[in-house]
């Protein structure tokens, strides 16, 4: 695959818009969202964008897994979303880059600041100063478990993308397909060839 660097920079620069733009407006309904409610529900809010960065993040990677072989067959038995997948498998790194970069960490970011939203908050609730022991305590606590629960959810989103990866990038193809029939929104509809290279005459990959 021909390395392009006009194509590279306007995707850098297209994914660095979107990225603003999606950063601002997660951090706008998520600021929106947890003044208006009890802090129990703002730790619910905290656990559904840690989800969101997780599914995302099972999405590029089973993007960046899977072969595009499998969807041809599909496409020939006029399987819905196979055409879709294809284009998906052959722009992996964009989708990848969307996905991981872009969704996971924003929401990594996010979740982040509202955790911190939602301790300040249970803590005025009890009325505990922030210069307290106790307010620290709780803040490090919780700081760790959001942590540990996007590492540790990130980690089996990952085993789950690599042993499903064509099963995963079917279902996002469907959805892409649905988007193109109903609301006539095509997501990837270059020609840009597939990711497998020509195999030189031992067998290994040529560049």
């Amino acid at each position: 695959m021909k390395f392009s660097f006009k194509d590279s920079a306007k995707w850098s620069f297209f994914i660095a818009f979107v990225t603003m733009l999606l950063s601002s407006s997660f951090t706008i309904v998520s600021t929106i969202v947890l003044s208006g409610v009890s802090w129990g529900i703002g730790i619910i809010v905290v656990f559904v964008i840690i989800l969101i960065g997780i599914f995302f993040d099972m999405l590029g990677l089973a993007a960046a897994a899977a072969e595009e072989k499998p969807f041809h067959a599909m496409a020939a038995e006029k399987i819905t979303g196979a055409k879709q997948a294809i284009r998906v498998v052959r722009n992996a790194d964009k989708f990848s880059n969307f996905c991981n970069d872009v969704v996971g960490d924003i929401s990594g970011i996010v979740s982040g600041t509202a955790s911190a939203a939602v301790v300040l908050h249970l803590m005025s609730n009890i009325g505990v100063d922030q210069n307290t022991f106790l307010y620290s305590f709780v803040s490090v606590v919780f700081t760790a478990t959001v942590a540990a629960l996007t590492v540790g959810g990130k980690a089996l989103g990952k085993s789950f993308a690599i042993m499903n990866s064509t099963q995963i990038i079917l279902f996002v193809g469907k959805v892409f397909s649905l988007l193109e029939e109903r609301f006539h929104i095509t997501v990837f509809n270059g020609n840009k060839k597939g990711k497998q290279k020509a195999r030189g005459k031992n067998g290994f990959k040529s560049n």
